[in-house]
């Protein structure tokens, strides 16, 4: 049964680690194919389609059948195959341990992933929400404590994944912009390259490890008015320290869009995630090395991806300067109680 079909959709399914897209179908799905892909699930036959608009990394789709509203992911080439069971299998891990997540519809036969259109598909449950274009404290709070359950809920999961985003790759990532980094701001490349000999330095070793999101920015979150409904996208979720990924989040929802640091929000994301998984003395006094390193890593892909923009892709490259400016805002702090919460 042939569904009828939207172009776009300001629904939010998938979102690449820091940039945004006009529009993010990169493969389309006919009819036929669609309806040969749902026989092999227990859902219901198409009603609608609707590509979704956001989303920088695959083709993503709500998908209306008649049993209910589904997600449609085409995973494109710059995810690894090999590493979808592992993502897919950990959402369910999540969600089965309360936390409001995705969750992989499984086929008739057991499995969870499929063909569609020459790549790897899978479905995945809807989720209610929408994601905060202006967050607010109560927003910082919602997402100190989803974290903080994400990271008590993954202890459990048994199966590791590296982080290929991590210090040891920062220092590869810089030789590949260069002394080109220097055409974004003059000078930069000189100062990337202390900063990557002070990080390697310094970076902590021995603090708990465990499943982190590692890209929590704000449109990875739902809300429904005040309450967090949905952490979306665990396409970069890897093992590695977890208050890493509260460093993550301090720099991806505690700055104003002129740059300033918010104490509010950072105060209540923090308080948040104490109270739900307590931080030792030794993760606290880590966070301001790790939010230097969590600036580093999205200014480096930021500026990777400014210098190699294809002209004509789907994809607009953010400004990594905005994550300069963070960056050097945690080099001045010299405590960690400079973000708002003392141990």
């Amino acid at each position: 049964m042939a569904c009828r079909r939207m172009s776009s959709s300001s629904c939010r399914a998938s979102c690449g680690p820091d940039t945004a897209a006009p529009l993010a179908v990169y493969t389309d799905i006919d009819d036929d194919e669609l309806d040969g892909l749902l026989t092999r699930y227990d859902i219901g036959r198409a009603v609608d389609l609707k590509g979704i608009a956001e989303g920088v990394e695959n083709s993503n789709f709500m998908l209306q059948t008649d049993s209910g509203q589904y997600i449609l992911t085409l995973y494109e080439k710059r995810v690894n195959p090999d590493d979808l069971p592992w993502f897919l299998d950990l959402m369910t891990h999540l969600s089965e341990r309360g936390l409001a997540c995705p969750v992989p519809v499984v086929r008739r036969d057991g499995a969870v992933l499929s063909q569609a259109s020459g790549r790897p598909a899978a479905l995945v449950t809807f989720l209610h929400g929408r994601w905060p274009r202006r967050p607010k404290p109560f927003h910082a709070h919602g997402v100190g404590r989803g974290l903080a359950q994400l990271h008590n809920a993954g202890q459990s999961f048994g199966r590791a994944r590296p982080n290929d985003l991590s210090v040891s790759a920062w220092r590869p990532l810089l030789e590949r912009c260069g002394p080109r980094a220097d055409e974004v701001m003059p000078g930069l490349h000189a100062e990337l390259l202390a900063e990557l000999d002070l990080l390697e330095r310094n970076w902590p070793a021995d603090l708990p490890q465990g499943v982190i999101h590692a890209d929590l920015f704000p449109d990875n979150v739902f809300f429904i008015r005040e309450e967090l409904s949905g952490i979306i996208d665990f396409y970069f979720a890897c093992t590695d320290t977890l208050v890493y990924d509260l460093a993550i989040c301090l720099n991806a929802w505690c700055f104003e869009q002129d740059g300033a640091f918010n104490i509010t929000m950072a105060r209540q994301m923090l308080s948040a995630y104490q109270a739900g998984r307590p931080l030792s003395r030794a993760e606290f006094e880590a966070l301001p090395v790790l939010a230097r390193g969590a600036a580093m890593r999205f200014l480096l892909t930021r500026l990777y991806d400014w210098l190699n923009h294809p002209p004509g892709a789907f994809v607009t490259p953010k400004d990594p300067l905005e994550y300069w400016r963070r960056l050097k805002f945690h080099r001045g702090v010299k405590s960690a109680s400079a973000y708002g919460l003392d141990f």
